[in-house]
């Protein structure tokens, strides 16, 4: 059974892409579905197969076997290393291996086609026993500048069984400029096997887990795009909005309420708003709902999308407790209850993480409580000070 599903994308690398999805087999793939792909192997498989929590989490280990320089493939054994909580898992061998190809992965060369297939394999597999691969195609498509953009389609994002990739003919989109925008289509498929009686339980799995994949590779795509990384230069403009000038001036209103000076603004030249004060900042300033356990994300300035590797879309994606290390979040629950009184609680250094799993440092961090014009909490704001990618 095959389960396959498209989408477009813009402004991403194709090499880029699946490089990361190489590296990066975690952010996407579930242990669960790994742990049933090897057993499926075996005499006897998972009588009930589903997506699982835990299982088989560990680290990912990639064992070169050879490459081909000429078509820029690699062939590699993937080590997944954990073990198993459930009895079945438990019977099964502690590590599970992968045999994978990746090829196009060299951004120097335009236009090339970028994949990565991996199929699973066990050590009583026979030399000439067939693989069930699955994988990720990412295929550019050639940009044309007397193309209109209503004349451009879009791929249907739903996944579903045994169909076939569609995107032939599609063009990149050009502005009034005639400045076009990179287009690739990105293909994803996943084969299971299984047992009559379970047809419908694995077709159900394989719809729900392919699903989560491509809402999984999107966010990757969108926070890896260019166009994100070259915001910087649109973004040197913050947002308009009033909701963001109101936030910005609480923000700076609050901290000074709460310590009886101001901010030490980094950049002040040119900056005629509160708003362009806070965005202009070298900290970085991260600004999360007052809704524990979970404190979600809402707002930052410049530099705290830069820490965060992320965009104004994504930023409500993300909960602290996922940018913050364990020992960053243990200080800030125990200075919690003295923000929401005192309102300020200073916290010592630490190391944080961004949304596409980079490690940064910072020297200190300010936790000061954000109330609005009527006194009532609107946020809490975490200043990172003299922060760097490690």
């Amino acid at each position: 059974m095959c389960a396959k599903a498209s989408m477009l994308l813009q402004n991403v690398p194709p090499a880029l892409l699946v490089r990361f999805l190489r590296e990066h087999r975690s952010e996407w793939a579930d242990p669960g579905i790994d742990a049933y792909s090897v057993a499926s192997l075996r005499a006897n498989p998972y009588t009930v197969p589903g997506l699982r929590a835990g299982g088989f989490m560990g680290n990912q280990v990639i064992l070169p076997l050879a490459r081909t320089l000429e078509h820029e493939e690699s062939l590699e054994v993937i080590r997944l290393e954990g073990h198993g909580f459930s009895h079945e898992e438990v019977l099964m061998s502690r590590d599970m291996f992968l045999l994978q190809l990746c090829s196009g992965v060299d951004e120097d060369a335009p236009g090339a086609c970028a994949q990565l297939v991996f199929a699973p394999i066990d050590e009583s597999f026979a030399d000439d026993a067939p693989l069930l691969p699955s994988g990720f195609r990412v295929i550019p498509l050639d940009a044309k500048t007397d193309v209109p953009t209503a004349t451009t389609r879009t791929l249907d994002l739903a996944s579903a069984l045994e169909v076939g990739s569609g995107g032939s003919g599609m063009r990149a989109s050009c502005d009034g400029s005639g400045t076009c925008a990179t287009r690739s289509v990105l293909t994803i498929a996943f084969q299971f096997s299984f047992e009559n009686h379970l047809r419908e339980s694995v077709a159900a799995m394989a719809k729900q887990y392919v699903r989560g994949v491509m809402a999984s590779v999107q966010r990757v795509a969108m926070a890896i795009a260019p166009s994100r990384l070259g915001s910087r230069i649109e973004l040197k403009h913050p947002p308009g909005s009033p909701e963001a000038l109101a936030l910005a001036t609480w923000i700076g209103r609050s901290y000074r309420a709460h310590t009886g000076t101001e901010i030490r603004w980094s950049d002040t030249e040119g900056a005629d708003s509160p708003l362009m004060l806070f965005w202009k900042h070298s900290d970085a300033i991260l600004c999360c709902s007052l809704k524990p356990p979970a404190f979600t994300l809402k707002f930052a300035n410049s530099a705290g999308f830069d820490i965060l590797e992320t965009t104004m879309v994504n930023i409500q994606d993300l909960p602290l407790e996922a940018v913050l290390d364990e020992e960053g979040q243990k200080a800030l629950s125990a200075q919690l209850p003295a923000i929401m009184q005192q309102g300020l609680a200073y916290l010592p250094g630490g190391v944080c993480r961004s949304s596409m799993g980079r490690q940064a440092s910072y020297e200190q961090a300010v936790a000061w409580k954000v109330v609005g014009d009527d006194g009532a909490p609107q946020c809490l704001a975490l200043m990172l000070a003299n922060w760097t990618f490690i």
